[in-house]
This record gives C-alpha cells, structure tokens and sequence, in this order.
C-alpha cells in the first residue's frame, strides 16, 4: 500500500477490524516517514442495475441514498452514523439475494422502513420526496398512518 504523505511504496498493518460484513478497516504504518493512516478494504460484488421509474437503468450507487437521507434529517437529531447504517443495510440486503436488477420502489421502501424507527419527521420528509404528494391529503395520510402504527 502505498503511502499517501510520502508516496513510499510499502506499509505495515497496525490494526485491522471488521466495519461491517463488507469490509476491513486497517490502521497502517509507513515504513519510511512512519507516519499513520487508514484503509478500508471492500469485497467486490457483482454490479446490480437500478430500474427507475421511466424504466431506464443505472448502477447502484450508495451515495445517492446517502444523500437522500442527509437532506431527509437536515436539522434532526439523526447522526452521520444512523445514515451510514441504513446506507448499509440497504446495501447489504441487495447483495445478500445476489440480484442483478432491482427496482427504486424496492430500495425506497427499504429506506423508509429503516428511517421510521429513526426519526419520523426524516422518515416524512424522505417519503414526501420519494412518493411524491401531490397534494396535502396525501401527506396528512401519510401521517395518519404513523399515529396509527404507534397506536396514538
């Protein structure tokens, strides 16, 4: 691994631990300038396509939902952690049916199920981007169905 201060070709791990069942954090050493720093090692998964709405296909991309979500709990009280592991848990469950393609729909419910146990008002806001209200019966629905789930 090459060293990003000094550009030293070798390395020596420090440390190692699982971050998630994806990947592998080393804490690594240069051998030179003895400095310190961080790799994260991935497992290489077949690409899976997203079918959107108007049926055109793209790769999966994480950060899009990343990003979704980090609009979604703008000003709540929803840490970059409980993002990165809805992230990942969405990840995860894609790969773990070894699809090809998958649906948005399929993804954004996923989000959605996770982000309710989260935060709700998040949980609204990403649901009022992903559904689409069109109009503010469908979003007083949206949370009449909520009070119900709680049991208010």
């Amino acid at each position: 691994m090459q060293c990003p201060y000094c550009n030293y070709k070798e390395s020596k791990v420090i440390d190692s631990r699982h971050t998630d069942s994806k990947s592998i954090r080393r804490r690594r050493e240069c051998e030179s300038c003895k400095k310190r720093f961080t790799t994260y090692e991935k497992i290489e998964t077949t690409p899976v396509m997203v079918i959107k709405k108007d049926n055109s296909r793209e790769y999966f991309n994480t950060e899009k939902i990343k990003f979704g979500l980090l609009k979604a709990c703008e000003k709540r009280p929803v840490s970059i952690e409980q993002i990165e592991d809805i992230v990942s848990y969405v990840e995860n469950e894609i790969n773990k049916f070894y699809i090809s393609e998958i649906e948005t729909g399929k993804i954004g419910e996923m989000v959605m199920d996770k982000l309710k146990d989260v935060d709700e008002v998040a949980y609204v806001r990403f649901a009022s981007v992903y559904r689409q209200f069109k109009d503010i019966n469908t979003f007083v629905n949206e949370l009449k169905n909520i009070l119900i789930e709680k049991g208010d």
